[in-house]
């Protein structure tokens, strides 16, 4: 119990991780964008309204400050202080912009909102710079009057060459940074709203993607440590659920071989123990007989022979298997007389059969077949494995027909029994290493993997399958290169 709780923990601890190093790698870009673009936008706003208002005010003191220089400057400083007066007592735009006129030495000589002001020295920069340079100057920052957010253009007022002093356009900045502020916040609300909504989609797809993943690991986990053929429930149509669909099927086949492999390794001490207890019993049984019959003795020693045999086969094969799998199964390749070399395995087992009650029929074509390239004693290890596999399992037909013939560019040797045949749902394993599905013969059951192994190494095809009328039949095709 401990130890599922500390499985799931760290399974949770996983996933947790997962999702930690999936939300920092993919938010994190796309929040660092967020912020660049909201600091861009605030300071395009702010440069906006604050570039629009200097402009205008930039204008409209140009303006106002050229028409005194025009027209009123030259009637003398009476007429200026008149012309000024009435100026700031008809400003249109008194509301929103103070109209001042400083004289020469940044004191207010009149103003648009009150007298009080007349005599006030604003203290700003861009009086003396207006004045000094004789051109307009603006200045933007905190009144050092009232501490007020204040935007002001000095425009210069020129009498008989000589600056005498500015027209001066004062405005607060309070209403502009309001709508500066509330162009931020709609901004920042609308980043807030993408970068939730990316959130969102990211906590979904670790839902949909990182979690599913974490489930798959721990399988594939149960799977190396031992749980073979367990399975994964399937909810998913993309390419998880072919990743899940494959861990799947892994499994089967995992598990598939370990029983094979189980039932191989059951098998192959049956098939050990049963000829040496075979060639031990009547060892003893010719060493204490004390008769001396021949005919006894002749029957102990084929049995002892015959036991012989088929473990040096069944060793044979064991070793065959052992080169497959480390890659060290490898032909001897030259020209190959294959019609001879097949004859021979017949003539081989033709006597054996016929002393088990079994017919071998042969049956060659009229035609001289041509040579070609291949290993012959791995094609006779081929072909007397085939003799001996449909004797042992199709033997109950008493007749085995054999026969090699050149087919388009191929050359084809058919070996076939009359024997039960092969259940259909076996056939597609028959091939498979350990396999040997319903059949009680004995065998280590890697025979036939090793025959389809040596004709695959010679470019040609091992096929088997159920013959019409009954029985099992081989299908050798080796092609034939002119």
């Amino acid at each position: 119990m401990a130890e599922e709780e500390r499985e799931a923990k760290w399974n949770t601890l996983r996933v947790r991780g997962l999702r930690q190093r999936w939300i920092v790698n993919s938010i994190m870009p796309v929040l660092v964008l967020l912020a660049l673009l909201v600091t861009l936008f605030s300071a395009g706003i702010s440069s906006y309204y604050y570039g629009t208002m200097k402009d205008g005010m930039e204008k409209q003191a140009r303006a106002e400050a050229g028409a005194f220089n025009d027209y009123f400057m030259d009637n003398g400083y009476t007429e200026y202080l008149q012309r000024a007066a009435q100026s700031t007592a008809n400003f249109a735009d008194k509301e929103r912009i103070e109209l001042q006129f400083v004289n020469s030495a940044g004191r207010i000589q009149v103003s648009s909102t009150s007298s009080l002001k007349n005599g006030i020295k604003p203290g700003t920069d861009e009086i003396t710079r207006a004045m000094a340079q004789k051109e307009c100057a603006v200045f933007q920052g905190r009144d050092p009057e009232t501490g007020e957010n204040i935007m002001a253009v000095s425009a210069p007022l020129v009498y008989s060459g000589k600056v005498v002093g500015v027209l001066r356009l004062v405005t607060s900045l309070r209403q502009v940074n309001r709508q500066i502020l509330i162009a931020i916040a709609v901004i920042f609300v609308v980043a807030a709203l993408c970068m939730t909504m990316v959130i969102i989609a990211n906590l979904l797809f670790i839902n949909n993607v990182v979690e599913p993943v974490a489930v798959v690991t721990d399988a594939a986990k149960r799977i190396s440590a031992g749980s073979y053929g367990i399975q994964i429930e399937n909810k998913y149509t993309d390419e998880l659920g072919e990743l899940v669909d494959n861990i799947n099927d892994m499994s089967l086949k995992i598990g598939r071989n370990e029983k094979m492999k189980s039932e191989f390794i059951s098998s192959v001490s049956h098939e050990l123990r049963t000829p040496l207890t075979a060639i031990n019993g009547w060892g003893e049984t010719i060493l204490e007989d004390t008769t001396g019959d021949p005919g006894q003795l002749r029957r102990g020693i084929r049995i002892i022979l015959n036991e012989s045999r088929r473990l040096s086969t069944m060793v044979e094969e064991l070793l065959e298997f052992s080169k497959m799998e480390d890659g060290r199964f490898t032909l001897r390749v030259e020209q190959v007389d294959l019609q001879a070399e097949f004859e021979d395995a017949i003539f081989t087992y033709r006597e054996l059969f016929r002393q088990e009650g079994i017919e071998l029929e042969y049956h060659s074509g009229d035609e001289e077949l041509p040579f070609i390239s291949g290993d012959p004693e791995r094609l006779k290890q081929v072909f007397c494995n085939v003799l001996d596999n449909a004797a042992k399992h199709g033997g109950a037909g008493k007749r085995i027909s054999a026969s090699v013939c050149r087919e388009d560019d191929a050359e084809v040797v058919r070996v076939r029994d009359y024997g039960p045949g092969i259940p259909e749902a076996e056939l597609p394993y028959v091939k498979q290493k350990f396999y040997k599905g319903s059949s009680k013969a004995r065998g280590s059951g890697i025979g036939l993997a090793v025959c389809d192994e040596i004709i695959g190494l010679h470019g040609g095809t091992f096929t088997i399958g159920n013959a019409p009328g009954g029985g099992a039949v081989v299908t050798i095709r080796l092609p034939v290169k002119e």
